[in-house]
């Protein structure tokens, strides 16, 4: 009997924004209905997730501003580049995601877009916005830590001759 093998999962794009301008506190993965050329050329890593959100609308869930570069070959069966889609999601994981959206700063952000066994998924977060002085805080700690950082590197009685 052959090995089994481990799922392989390719990343084709991911929202680098995302974890800087939310608090992420849940993750779900969703199916997203894609035409073909659409399809090729998420594979040539030719998606971007920048700026992208996800909304209910009635009693599904769809990704707004996902950009999906035309395929070369497609011709006529290309679609807009900017299009709304939709995720495909079990009725309660959207039911759930609701509850959560009824609260205020809360939102559902694409974190990535991969591939598992051959089918293009979608990462999504619920996340709250941080305010900008959360942003202007996180960076002073991380510049405070990298200053103390250095001082320890530079630091004689620190070193060992």
């Amino acid at each position: 009997m052959p090995a089994r093998r481990e799922p392989t999962t390719t990343t084709f794009a991911t929202n680098h924004k995302a974890r800087r301008d939310y608090d992420i506190l849940e993750t779900h993965e969703a199916g997203i209905a894609l035409t073909g050329t659409e399809v090729k050329s998420i594979r040539q890593h030719k998606a971007s997730l920048d700026d992208s959100f996800a909304r209910i609308d009635g009693a599904e869930l769809f990704l707004y501003n996902m950009h999906v570069s035309p395929y070369a070959q497609g011709g006529r069966f290309n679609v807009e580049p900017a299009r709304a889609r939709k995720l495909l999601m079990h009725r309660r994981e959207i039911d759930r995601l609701a509850g959560f959206l009824t609260q205020k700063r809360m939102t559902l952000v694409p974190l990535r877009l991969y591939q598992q066994h051959g089918i293009v998924k979608v990462e999504l977060a619920v996340g709250r916005g941080k305010r900008i002085f959360e942003k202007r805080d996180r960076i002073r700690e991380r510049e405070l830590d990298r200053e103390l950082r250095r001082a320890m590197r530079k630091d004689p009685r620190r070193s060992r001759s």
